[in-house]
């Protein structure tokens, strides 16, 4: 059925098709969702075992291995790492992509409680999570209230903020950054306790008994049943110090007595600090499914009802990932509006009629609106990704509508009626535009279907393309050809023929008359396309230039937080010496924001601080982002003893590898060789292992036979000292019942005993005789041990992240398999690659299958419309004339081969073949009609070639906002805008050329072997 000449009968139907996909469109479009990336759920599990105070070495061989040896057996594990700190063990479970992420959560839960009965019996409950990729920071916030504390304003968040926040749509957590926690204080006197032979330990567990609340039953008094409670509990601090406890020995004492009590705040383990003054943060972050820009928007009118209800409130907004996720988007849509309005500038500079150029624009927004139909029934999001695949393909979408309306224009230009020449070009064109636009499905699918983590971003990419590709087809073949029709007006004046086309035609002819020469001049173009190739940089993902990085410090193990803050402090002094850096939020000891996505996480420390740093706009800035951070490594490079790392930690910002070993010496030896080893290559940033460095420890060595004698336990020993120094666990706690909250009571020895070794060895503690000292039954002194430990795959491991610095990945990794240590790495010591270079090696291989799979795809396609076998390789002649054009703009743009670089690449294939299809199409006919082949091919090149040419410039003038960087952050967009732009000069130019000679070779080679079947 010939829809074009039904449609042309009949606008009707088809005008209110179109009418109702518009509409439909537009609603899916305001329904949508706007994120910066598609919320991906990767069957990744977390288990999270606390115990407090326990060393990282103890963690591991009582908990870690026993975790690692339940999960590594499971269904489709494919690797375990661990990460074990200071009471805690973080072992993640990467399981293939097909497992479902609900049965990989199951099946850990089960093999964690299969094993729970081996692990310590005061570990807490392992927590089983899957991750969630989408729980990163989004906005944090600062706040201040006149007349309110550093613990009020912690209270406030917690209480008031958190809970208002939580009712917004889409927020996911609402986390303290800073602050003070409340806390009763009750610090208990070494030589009042030493006097009376009473432990820590025995008053942290009395006040817990006395200090309590209980149900007590029921009763019926009076014909009425009652309820009975136990009050045991105190309201004041004041209390808590009146208390009388019952010692072991029958004796009673206040606990005022033995300790001050007092209503105080815990010890300060994290502060915020923005721009050098104390403040206190929270950070939000988004569930999954929601957008940013919504979140962000209903957050902000929520703090907005929060001033005006809270006397005094002030707050600022320091770190915003939402707002670049709104620039994103805006640039996005821009560039489809220019992109459309230069293709529309290019259809009306050859067709010079406003009438026609009307009904080529036309096709482009009733082509990308229907689109979003399909994009909300795979439930897609407008995110970075699908708003690229339309800015792509912005070009292509108006090729089918151009292909029709100049094929009718020409048509009018031999006299007919518009209604005829619709008729007759429509008919004419029909098979050609079908085929390009099923060789382009054919190219932009498969990529939704590729292996990976990239695989799975690139879903949405695929899928969104060929949507829109079939859109523009549906446009072409109803409304094309029906608006010409009814629209256009009759012609009575024959054009004439131009110098560019007869100059055209004649090399067109001299080629297929020097099929030999020409021929050895395509092979010569494309061995000189390879061998540019040889010249390129390669990476993963470009690193981006938005207005917002991090610089994160870490002092060595052992240093306080007063260091710590000391030291950010002056890290922050020297930022600011910089003139593009606005505004520094500090977070010391905890904050997320910023981090890297896939970062294993881990517990906060007090040797650790992360400065956000606020830069100028992009435009206002001479450098960029990567330039900027390589002045402030170097301005850094003076603090001492510090490891710096500057940057966001994203795609395209370090090289990361791993040495693995089950020979913990013999890994430590290894790495220290290679990080001596690659200070030697120039150029990179920072290099840091997470080899653990020693930190100071007190080591208690109880003595076997006084233990014995006396009847002390080494885990009485344990359990005195823990609470004697940091109190007792948080399960094991006494609690002040406040109206609004629970207070924690805190029992420990004073300042003093905590920094004294002496006064330490003193300590009480129990035995079967009574209190005995700890100086008595074991031997303190000062010691070292990991700070913390890393594994994977069951083997010790140590990851090194080294800095690009401007770098490209590539040649920092072939620079890295260069050194001498990782050339002859020992026996039992093997070498992994992990993160973008990792990543690199999949990209590079799916892309190729999907390369692979599209070039199949085309020529099945092509078998089928021309039902010939060897013709439509014709066709795939252009697609490697393409790569010469496409490695000559890279290297003129100094862009890397990387993703956006391969997508260009496969978009490069459907544009080169639907160029190829319009010629050979053409020629087949002809001859079909009794047309020679020479003519035939002659004719076609003079009745396509301008098609093709006003095709080629529209999808180039499409991409030239992206390519010259007009609009937000070219980074991801323009390298790919520049394969394209290349790779369509030269494959548009020699598809013209070369496409016919290599049709003649082919059908020289079937009409012998034609010849040979009948001998």
């Amino acid at each position: 059925m010939n829809f074009s000449a039904w449609a042309i009968k009949k606008p009707i139907p088809s005008l209110m098709l179109f009418i109702l996909l518009t509409l439909a469109g537009m609603l899916t479009f305001k329904a949508m969702k706007v994120q910066s990336f598609p919320d991906v759920e990767l069957p990744m599990v977390t288990i999270s075992a606390a115990l407090p105070g326990a060393a990282p070495a103890q963690l591991e061989s009582e908990v870690a291995r026993k975790l690692e040896n339940a999960v590594a057996s499971l269904r489709g594990v494919k690797q375990v790492y661990s990460k074990i700190q200071d009471g805690l063990v973080l072992v993640t479970v990467e399981f293939i992509l097909e497992k479902p992420i609900t049965e990989a959560v199951d099946d850990v839960r089960n093999a964690v409680s299969g094993v729970r009965s081996d692990l310590p019996g005061d570990l807490k409950d392992p927590v089983i999570s899957k991750v969630d990729f989408s729980d990163q920071a989004i906005l944090v916030y600062t706040i201040s209230v006149t007349g309110m504390d550093e613990e009020q304003l912690s209270w406030l968040i917690d209480n008031r903020i958190s809970k208002d926040l939580r009712g917004v749509a889409g927020i996911g957590r609402v986390t303290r950054v800073g602050g003070l926690n409340r806390q009763v204080s009750v610090e208990l006197d070494p030589a009042r306790m030493q006097a009376l032979g009473v432990t820590a330990l025995d008053v942290s567990r009395q006040l817990l008994i006395t200090q309590k609340d209980a149900s007590g039953g029921r009763t019926e008094l009076s014909g009425s049943e009652q309820a009975v409670r136990t009050l045991g509990t105190v309201k004041t601090a004041e209390e808590v110090g009146n208390m009388e406890l019952a010692l072991v020995d029958g004796r009673r004492i206040r606990l005022n007595q033995i300790a001050t009590v007092k209503d105080t705040v815990a010890d300060r383990r994290s502060a915020a600090m923005l721009d050098g003054k104390p403040v206190v943060g929270f950070e939000l972050t988004r569930s999954r499914g929601a957008g940013e820009m919504d979140v962000a928007t209903a957050v902000r009118a929520r703090m907005a009802q929060l001033k005006s209800a809270v006397p005094g409130l002030q707050y600022a907004e320091v770190f915003d990932m939402a707002t670049p996720v709104q620039e994103q988007f805006d640039g996005s849509m821009h560039l489809l509006y220019e992109g459309a309005l230069l293709a529309i500038i290019v259809v009306w500079f050859f067709l010079r009629d406003w009438r026609a150029t009307f009904v080529s624009a036309v096709a482009l927004p009733l082509s990308v609106i229907p689109t979003f139909i399909g994009m909300h029934y795979f439930g897609f999001t407008l995110n970075v990704v699908t708003l690229l695949s339309l800015a792509l393909v912005v070009g292509i979408l108006v090729d089918d509508a151009i292909v029709e309306i100049e094929n009718i224009v020409r048509h009018l230009h031999m006299g007919k009626t518009p209604y005829q020449a619709a008729m007759e070009a429509a008919d004419e064109i029909g098979m050609a535009v079908i085929a390009t636009t099923l060789a382009l499905v054919a190219v932009f699918l498969p990529t939704a279907f590729m292996d990976g983590i990239v695989g799975r971003f690139f879903k949405q990419f695929g899928w969104t393309a060929a949507l829109a590709v079939l859109a523009s087809l549906l446009v072409a073949r109803l409304l094309t050809p029906m608006m010409a029709a009814y629209m256009l007006k009759k012609i009575d004046y024959h054009p004439k023929e131009g110098a560019v086309t007869r100059g055209y035609m004649a090399v067109a002819s001299w080629c297929l008359r020097h099929r030999l020469l020409t021929v050895l001049m395509t092979i010569g173009f494309f061995v000189g396309s390879m061998a540019l190739s040889g010249l390129l940089k390669t990476g993963f993902v470009p690193a981006d230039d938005m207005s917002q990085t991090a610089v994160k410090i870490e002092l060595p193990p052992g240093s306080t937080f007063e260091q710590t803050r000391d030291m950010a402090e002056r890290t922050r002094k020297l930022l600011m010496t910089q003139p593009y850096i606005k505004r520094v939020y500090t977070a010391i000891g905890g904050g997320s924001a910023g981090t890297d996505l896939f970062a294993d996480g881990g517990a906060a420390s007090v040797t650790q601080a992360s400065l956000m740093l606020t830069l100028a706009d992009r435009h206002e800035r001479p450098i960029t982002k990567t330039r900027l951070e390589g002045l402030l490594r170097e301005k850094l490079s003076v603090l001492p003893g510090v490891r710096v790392t500057v940057g966001l930690g994203g795609n395209g910002e370090k090289y990361q590898m791993v040495l693995v070993s089950d020979d913990p010496q013999m890994l430590y030896r290894t790495v220290e060789k290679v990080k001596q080893e690659l200070y030697t290559i120039p150029g990179l940033g920072a290099v840091t292992a997470n080899a653990s460095l020693e930190r100071p420890e007190i080591e208690i060595r109880p003595d076997p036979a006084r233990a014995a004698d006396l009847g002390v336990t080494p885990g009485a020993i344990a359990e005195v000292v823990r609470v004697a120094t940091v109190g007792d666990y948080d399960t094991q706690q006494s609690k002040l019942n406040l109206p609004d909250r629970q207070v924690p009571i805190v029992v420990r020895m004073g300042p003093d005993v905590r920094h004294n070794l002496e006064l330490l060895s003193r300590l009480m503690v129990p035995g079967s005789k009574g209190p005995v000292m700890l100086g008595q039954v074991a031997t303190l002194r000062l010691s070292s041990g990991p700070t913390q430990i890393e594994r994977q795959s069951q083997s010790r491991s140590v990851m090194f992240n080294i800095e690009l610095n401007g770098r490209s990945l590539g040649e920092v990794a072939m620079a890295v398999d260069k050194l001498p240590t990782l050339q002859n790495l020992p026996a039992g010591v093997k070498k992994k690659e992990v993160g973008d270079s990792e990543e690199q090696g999949k990209l590079f291989a799916s892309f190729g299958l999907a390369m692979l799979a599209g070039v199949v795809c085309i020529y099945m396609v092509l078998v089928l419309l021309f039902h010939d076998f060897l013709q439509p390789i014709t066709i795939l002649i252009a697609l490697p004339l393409s790569l010469g054009g496409a490695f000559m703009g890279l290297l003129i743009g100094g862009s890397e081969m990387g993703m956006p670089a391969l997508i260009g690449l496969i978009m490069l294939m459907g544009i080169a073949s639907k160029n190829s299809i319009l010629l050979v199409e053409y020629a087949v006919t002809a001859r079909d009609q009794g047309m020679a082949r020479f003519e035939a091919l002659m004719d076609a090149c003079h009745k396509r070639a301008r098609p093709i040419v006003m095709t080629s410039l529209a999808m180039g003038a499409g991409m030239l906002p992206i390519a010259l960087g007009i609009g937000v952050d070219p980074s991801f967009r323009a390298p790919m805008a520049i394969a394209v732009i290349g790779g369509l000069v030269t494959s548009t130019i020699l598809s013209l050329l070369v496409v016919p000679v290599f049709y003649t070779l082919i059908d020289d080679f079937q009409q012998f072997m034609r010849r040979k079947a009948k001998w």
